[in-house]
């Protein structure tokens, strides 16, 4: 199992995020993006995108659990519907067919833990 963990905040424009990907309770990954005049929601699928791209290289990962505090963007991935995010949710649901055709027993969890919470 890969556990993905983001965070991200704004301030003057400038988004912070940070992902961290654990296997086997050890934090393996940790990636630090710095952007300007991107929103929340945009960032958040980015983190996903970079993140889901880096869990699936890794051997015997057969779960990914996206922990974040925005559930409603990462939900996006799945929702085929025309909206602003289907660049990134396209990109993102491709990686996650090619998870998902090595076996099916693969598996995506999503978890909401508000960034309040640490």
């Amino acid at each position: 199992m890969a556990v993905i963990v983001s965070d991200m905040s704004i301030k003057n424009q400038v988004a912070i995020l940070i992902t961290y990907i654990y296997v086997h309770d050890k934090s393996i990954i940790k990636t630090l993006h710095h952007t300007i005049n991107i929103t929340s929601n945009e960032t958040e699928l980015f983190a996903i995108r970079c993140s889901i791209n880096q869990a699936i290289q890794l051997d015997n990962i057969n779960c990914i659990v996206i922990i974040t505090d925005l559930i409603h963007m990462a939900k996006r991935i799945f929702d085929s519907s025309i909206h602003s995010y289907q660049v990134q949710t396209s990109a993102i649901f491709q990686k996650l067919r090619d998870f998902f055709n090595k076996d099916h027993h693969n598996s995506i969890k999503l978890w909401k833990c508000l960034s309040r919470k640490r």
